[in-house]
């Protein structure tokens, strides 16, 4: 058997219990589809299962529509993980039922673990003084236990987001991840011209907070408007330290939760 049919058998091999994709699988996935478009990448990930057992995993966020709406002209069967914290603005919860019925979006909506709430945010407010804790019960967590099954996931990051992740390939390994989950990019050499130019083309629904000086938009008590000149992501948990949204190292923020491995989405 060659190398590339046996790296192509392992991504799909449930019994199989070494990791699941090593360096150079992501080497070979990323030459392989070296040169091709966005969608013909998507059509291997997703019809041809070259990484095996994938999600997405969307916050219905300000640019969200463009890689849920080429998820759903390749396969609308994909799963698409939201984290319904229960502290989302109305209007982003109306915009993913929008996008829902207009894409035909295979959603699953997580939820926190209705008894860990309860014992560690009982009052609610804990994103007030404590939001790396919040993120714990209401994300890290619930999507930590969907992402067991998972060999792994699509994510909406792109290069020209941040100086680090400029040159962000469309395969990678998460190197905390003992299962050698892949992350997967489509994204990842589009600019904010593409992106725009791709919402125009498809007519897609713009998140009506974005008109509203809303470039960046998460859970509503921890999300604020953003002034003319502000870093897009100044609105995020402003006043805090805190730059990522459910974004932890191992055993923080109490000792109790744990990354989910690959887990990395845009919000």
């Amino acid at each position: 058997m060659s190398s590339g049919a046996s790296a192509t058998a392992r991504a799909v091999d449930r019994i199989d219990t070494g990791p699941r994709f090593s360096e150079a699988d992501a080497v070979r996935l990323n030459r392989l589809y070296r040169g091709s478009d966005t969608r013909e990448m998507l059509a291997g990930v997703l019809k041809d299962r070259v990484a095996g057992d994938v999600a997405v995993v969307s916050s219905f966020g300000a640019e969200s529509a463009v890689l849920l709406h080429l998820i759903a002209s390749v396969d609308p069967t994909t799963p698409v993980l939201f984290l319904e914290t229960g502290k989302h603005f109305p209007e982003t919860l109306a915009y993913r039922d929008l996008l829902i019925e207009r894409l035909g979006l295979n959603v699953i909506n997580l939820t926190p673990d209705a008894e860990l709430l309860a014992k560690r945010d009982e009052s609610g407010l804990r994103w007030s003084y404590d939001p790396d804790g919040c993120c714990d019960i209401c994300k890290v967590q619930p999507l930590a236990k969907a992402m067991v099954a998972l060999d792994a996931t699509i994510t909406g990051r792109k290069g020209f987001q941040s100086a680090t992740r400029a040159g962000l390939p469309r395969f990678e390994i998460d190197k905390t991840d003992s299962q050698g989950r892949l992350k997967i990019n489509p994204l990842a050499d589009w600019n904010s011209e593409i992106v725009a130019a791709y919402f125009a083309e498809h007519d897609l629904p713009a998140h009506p907070l974005v008109a509203e000086g809303y470039p960046s938009i998460g859970c509503s008590p921890c999300t604020s408007k953003v002034a003319p000149g502000e870093d897009p992501r100044s609105g995020r948990w402003r006043g805090w330290e805190k730059t990522e949204c459910g974004i932890h190292v191992p055993g923080q923020p109490d000792g109790t939760s744990e990354l989910p491995p690959g887990f990395d989405p845009v919000f």
